[in-house]
């Protein structure tokens, strides 16, 4: 009987160290699986931080746009009046020191002006096509014939294209 014993006992660690690893095994896979998921976490966070600092910097660049866009009919007055008026009047030449200092402020704050001119290839990413008039010569077709308000860029954000008559 003693013997029948001595194998019972010699079973039962046995199964204890089976259930031990099996349970060792179990607490391993948990572990892994929380890890990955602490990982996973972890690079969400850091895509997170990268992409609202990224936003933030373009908040902060164009952050002026309503105001710029709000100015912009403004200084197509200042082109529209030097381009009718004399230049050899004084008024003048106050006139264009007022419209050269709110350009210079408006490009200090980041506004830049399109640089479009008649003759120029039609391109309806940069360009607004207001109308379109029978080319003078077969060269101008599908090119600016005239431009009708210049186009502005806040940083490299476009606030206004430039709105062009293009020949057919």
């Amino acid at each position: 009987m003693a013997k029948k014993k001595e194998t019972k006992s010699n079973k039962s660690p046995s199964k204890a160290t089976a259930k031990q690893a099996e349970v060792n095994e179990e607490v391993k896979n948990e572990l892994k699986t929380e890890k990955e998921k602490f990982l996973r976490l972890f690079a969400e966070f850091e895509n997170f931080k990268r992409r609202t600092a990224k936003e933030r910097l373009e908040l902060f660049s164009t952050a002026s746009e309503e105001v710029m866009v709000a100015l912009l009919p403004i200084l197509d007055d200042f082109d529209r009046a030097s381009n009718a008026i004399e230049i050899e009047n004084e008024l003048v030449t106050g006139f264009v020191l007022i419209k050269n200092k709110l350009l210079d402020t408006l490009k200090s704050k980041g506004l830049s002006q399109f640089d479009v001119n008649v003759g120029d290839e039609f391109n309806a990413d940069i360009h607004e096509a207001v109308t379109q008039i029978d080319a003078p010569s077969k060269k101008m077709k599908g090119k600016i014939i005239d431009i009708i308000e210049k186009g502005y860029q806040l940083g490299e954000k476009i606030i206004r294209y430039p709105k062009v008559v293009i020949g057919k």
